[in-house]
């Protein structure tokens, strides 16, 4: 039976990548060797390092002045690497969600956080409006897309003081304005490769202003340095990653990307908003990610959350049991997964009204 992944992370990864990098851990680049034994200082590894790094900077229009990084630690790790290297004094968090929580318990404890705006109070089904950031902080964070509540910021904001985004799990779904941003990162597992990996776009002028000092592994500049190369980088999932950035290229890049998710979405959340049974959890369509759609079952049909669950794994949909803290169900549609997943879903889902 064929398989509909909607899990939220690690997630599906198109069939490009997956045979790619299968047959590159068999014989990678004709060397007679896996890349999992390879050498990272081969220059055929190196190879793939320079260009994973040159189809980021192509599919995002990235500028000069910046560098763009394949790191480890996940998107948790740059939680503390971010105010290590850009905290001063103060700096402006948006609360949007469980990882802009952790971001701000991190950053705490490099300096003062001055948390403009949360959505906390309607445990996060909606994106604060209104707020203003300050003048005198040394820069403002916000996550893009929240997907545990499935909430998405899809417009670059205009901000008088350094911005940081957390795009982890919208990463290359949409046109970004690299040059309003002076660090973007995002952990792969999401849009982009196997966990193991974190890409991060950071500007060279923001680095240097902080008077601590900065263990090697947490400056970026020691990564910039040294390309990605400082220590052993995770070998695998940067491989699996430019396979995914080749694929996107030969999909028509980023804005042909960004049209099919928004089509996926559309169909989706159009089931449900029509649907006596199922209901959104983010009502304002303005808010909604359209990387994780979360919904629920309407009171009546609570108790059937469970009985849904299993009818659609008959069917081969997987993952979309809603995280503990919303419930209900969830439906990751990164980049990889097919319209043709959506249209299974959708009629599992009159299917099972069906019966009711």
């Amino acid at each position: 039976m064929k398989k509909h992944n909607f899990y939220a992370g690690p997630s599906i990864l198109s069939q490009y990548t997956i045979k790619n990098t299968a047959d590159a851990v068999l014989n990678f680049a004709d060397t007679g060797l896996s890349i999992l034994e390879v050498s990272h200082r081969s220059k055929e590894f190196q190879a793939v390092m320079d260009e994973a790094q040159a189809l980021v900077k192509e599919l995002l229009n990235v500028p000069d002045g910046y560098h763009v990084l394949f790191l480890g630690g996940g998107a948790s790790l740059q939680f503390c690497m971010v105010p290590f290297n850009l905290l001063a004094k103060k700096a402006a968090y948006l609360e949007t969600g469980t990882w802009a929580v952790n971001a701000i318990k991190e950053a705490r404890l490099f300096g003062e956080v001055d948390v403009v705006a949360s959505s906390k109070d309607a445990n996060f089904s909606y994106i604060p409006k209104g707020f203003t950031v300050p003048d005198d902080v040394d820069y403002f964070h916000y996550t893009t897309n929240n997907t545990i509540f499935g909430t998405e910021i899809r417009k670059d904001p205009d901000v008088n003081v350094r911005l940081v985004a957390d795009m982890s799990s919208d990463i290359f779904s949409r046109p970004v304005d690299v040059s309003k941003y002076d660090v973007i990162y995002a952990g792969a597992q999401k849009n982009l490769a196997p966990a193991g990996v974190t890409l991060v776009i950071v500007k060279e002028d923001a680095l240097g202003k902080v008077e601590r000092p900065i263990p090697t592994m947490l400056d970026y500049r020691t990564h910039i340095k040294k390309g990605s190369m400082f220590n052993t980088p995770p070998v695998l999932p940067v491989y699996s990653a430019l396979q995914t950035l080749r694929y996107y290229k030969e999909m028509g890049g980023v804005e042909a990307l960004e049209k099919l998710d928004l089509a996926k979405a559309a169909r989706l959340y159009e089931a449900i908003d029509s649907s006596k049974m199922f209901t959104g959890t983010v009502t304002d369509p303005a808010d909604r990610s359209i990387m994780n759609v979360c919904f629920v079952m309407t009171p009546e049909y609570k108790e059937l959350e469970k009985d849904f669950v299993d009818f659609a794994a008959a069917r081969g949909i997987v993952g979309i049991k809603g995280h503990r803290s919303v419930g209900g169900f969830r439906a990751s549609l990164y980049n990889a997964l097919p319209m043709e997943s959506v249209e299974v879903l959708i009629q599992a889902m009159k299917d099972f009204e069906a019966t009711k």
